[in-house]
C-alpha cells in the first residue's frame, strides 16, 4: 500500500515537473521568461532602473548603466550612462540605436530598422551629454573609441538577454557613431544601417561642399536663399540692434563665442546650409523672392526660422559642447565659401568648433582618426548600409566602399534632405535595402508585424529631429 502511494506521489511529481517544464518552454517560445524582463535587466551588474513607461505593444525602460570613464583604465572612476530599452520579445532581433547626442526618455519611438525587423530597441545616450557625464569631466576621455567601447560593454551586458541578431543604427552623428562602433568592434553587430553619416576624411579640404551649394536644388531657389543671406549681413547694424534686444529680454550671453557680432554672423552664415539640411525645394516658396526689397522683419524672420538666433548664445551652445568638442578634436568640421557675398560684409567667416567650446576645455585636433575609419570602411565593411539624401549638405562628403567591402551599400534618396531614410529610396533600392536588413536580422518578411500608422510619420519625425538637434551640428557633420 505504501509502495503504491509512494509510486503515485512520485508520478504526480513527475507530471508536475513535466507540466512546469512544458509551460516554461511554451513561455520561452512566446518570448517571455520565468523571470520578468525588468528583473532580468536589473540583474545585469551595474544596471539600475530610472523608470518604466507605458508604450503600446512594448515595455519601455529608462535605465542607467555604470561605465568606466576610461575603458583602458577601468579602475580610474565610473559614471552613470543613460540608456533606454524598448522591449518587445526576447525571441526578436534587437536594434542598437544612438543619435550621437542625448537619448529621449519622454517619447519612445522605434527607429526605421526597428520597424523593419519588428524587434527590440536599445538606445544609448552618448557619453558627456548630460546627465551621462563624468564628474569631474576629463574631456580627453571623449573620443570615438571610448564611445564605441561604451556600446560594446552595453551589448555584451545585454546579449545574454537578447540573444538573437543585433543591428546597429543611427542618423547623422548617430550614423557616424554606428560606423565607428563597427570599425572598433566588428564582431558585435550582425548589420549596420547608418543614415546621413558625414565622412570628413581630410578636415582642411572642403571643396565638396562648395560644389554642392553651387548645384543643389534649382537656380531660382539658390538665388532666393543667397539673397536673404547676403541682405542679412548688409543690414547687420539694424538687425543686430534687434538681436541685442532679444538677448536682453531672454538673458542671453555670448562669452563662449566671444561677442554678439560673432554670434550674429554665425547664425546668418548657417542660413543656406540650414535650409537644405531640413527643407526641400518646395519650401523655397516661403523664402522672400526679392531680398533687397524685403522688410527687416521679413529678413529677420526667415533667418531666425531656419538658423535660430538663440543658438550661438551661451545658453544655446552649452548642451552641444560635447559635439563641438568632438568636431574640433576628431570628427572634423566643414568650411564653406560665400561667393555671393562681398568680403567686406563677412567679418569672421565660418567659425571653427574651437569658438563654440569654452576656453577652459583644451582641444587638439587628431588628423588620423577619420582617415583610419574611412580606410577601414573601404576595405573591411561587412553588411553595412549607408543611406544619404540627395539635397543634404552633410552628404557632400559621404562614406564610400572599396573592393574589400562585402554585402555593403551606399544609397541615395532622391530629393531628400538630412532626414533621408530607406522609405525614401527609389523602389528597387528600397527593396534591396529592406531585404538586406531583414536578412542580417535573420527575419523573414512574413514574420514582420506591419504597423503602417507608425511607419508613415518617419519623414516627419526625421525633420522634427533635425529641427531640434541636427541643425545644431553646423560645425560637425551630421
Amino acid at each position: 500500500m505504501r509502495k503504491a502511494l509512494r509510486w503515485l506521489l512520485t508520478l504526480t511529481m513527475l507530471i508536475g515537473t513535466v507540466s512546469a517544464a512544458s509551460a516554461a518552454s511554451a513561455a520561452t517560445a512566446a518570448g517571455t521568461d520565468a523571470t520578468d524582463i525588468k528583473e532580468r535587466l536589473l540583474s545585469v551588474p551595474g544596471m539600475s532602473l530610472v523608470e518604466e513607461k507605458p508604450y503600446t505593444g512594448y515595455r519601455f525602460f529608462v535605465l542607467e548603466y555604470t561605465q568606466p570613464v576610461d575603458h583602458r583604465r577601468p579602475s580610474r572612476g565610473t559614471f552613470q550612462q543613460r540608456i533606454t530599452v524598448l522591449h518587445k520579445d526576447v525571441t526578436r532581433p534587437t536594434v542598437f540605436f544612438t543619435g550621437g547626442y542625448n537619448v529621449s526618455t519622454t517619447t519612445p519611438r522605434r527607429s526605421e530598422p526597428t520597424q523593419i525587423v519588428d524587434g527590440n530597441q536599445v538606445s544609448m545616450e552618448y557619453r558627456f551629454f548630460t546627465p551621462s557625464r563624468p564628474d569631474p569631466a576629463d574631456w580627453s576621455k571623449l573620443d570615438i573609441w571610448q564611445a564605441a567601447s561604451d556600446q560594446h560593454r552595453i551589448h555584451r551586458a545585454l546579449k545574454g538577454i537578447y540573444s538573437k541578431k543585433w543591428i546597429s543604427t543611427g542618423g547623422s552623428k548617430g550614423g557616424m557613431t554606428a560606423t565607428y562602433y563597427e570599425r572598433f568592434y566588428p564582431r558585435d553587430m550582425d548589420g549596420v544601417v547608418a543614415y546621413v553619416a558625414p565622412n570628413d576624411v581630410v578636415n582642411d579640404e572642403d571643396s565638396a561642399y562648395d560644389r554642392f551649394f553651387a548645384k543643389v536644388g534649382t537656380k531660382e531657389c539658390r538665388a532666393r536663399l543667397n539673397g536673404v543671406q547676403r541682405e542679412a549681413l548688409v543690414r547687420r547694424e539694424a538687425l543686430s540692434e534687434r538681436y541685442e534686444a532679444l538677448a536682453a529680454e531672454n538673458g542671453y550671453t555670448f562669452d563662449t563665442i566671444g561677442s554678439l557680432d560673432r554670434a550674429y554672423e554665425a547664425v546668418v552664415l548657417d542660413y543656406v546650409w540650414g535650409f537644405w539640411q531640413y527643407s526641400t525645394v518646395a519650401d523655397c516658396e516661403q523664402i522672400p523672392a526679392d531680398a533687397k526689397n524685403a522688410t527687416d522683419d521679413e529678413i529677420w524672420t526667415s533667418v531666425d526660422t531656419i538658423s535660430g538666433f538663440s543658438f550661438y548664445t551661451d545658453q544655446g551652445l552649452s548642451p552641444y559642447t560635447p559635439y563641438y568638442y568632438q568636431a574640433g578634436t576628431q570628427l572634423g568640421a566643414p568650411t564653406i565659401r560665400f561667393p555671393h557675398i562681398e568680403r567686406k560684409h563677412v567679418r569672421h567667416g565660418y567659425q571653427p568648433p574651437r569658438n563654440f567650446v569654452p576656453r577652459s576645455i583644451p582641444m587638439r585636433f587628431e588628423h588620423r582618426a577619420m582617415r583610419d575609419v574611412d580606410s577601414w570602411v573601404r576595405g573591411n565593411a561587412r553588411q553595412m548600409l549607408f543611406v544619404y539624401g540627395e539635397n543634404d549638405p552633410w552628404g557632400a562628403e559621404p562614406f564610400r566602399l572599396g573592393r574589400g567591402a562585402r554585402d555593403s551599400y551606399v544609397l541615395t534618396a532622391p530629393g531628400m534632405n538630412h532626414g533621408a531614410n530607406v522609405a525614401g529610396l527609389v523602389e528597387e533600392e528600397r527593396a534591396l535595402a529592406t531585404a538586406r536588413i531583414l536578412d542580417w536580422a535573420d527575419v523573414t518578411p512574413s514574420a514582420v508585424e506591419e504597423n503602417p500608422a507608425e511607419a508613415k510619420p518617419l519623414a516627419k519625425f526625421d525633420r522634427e529631429l533635425d529641427r531640434r538637434d541636427i541643425r545644431r551640428e553646423r560645425t560637425l557633420h551630421p
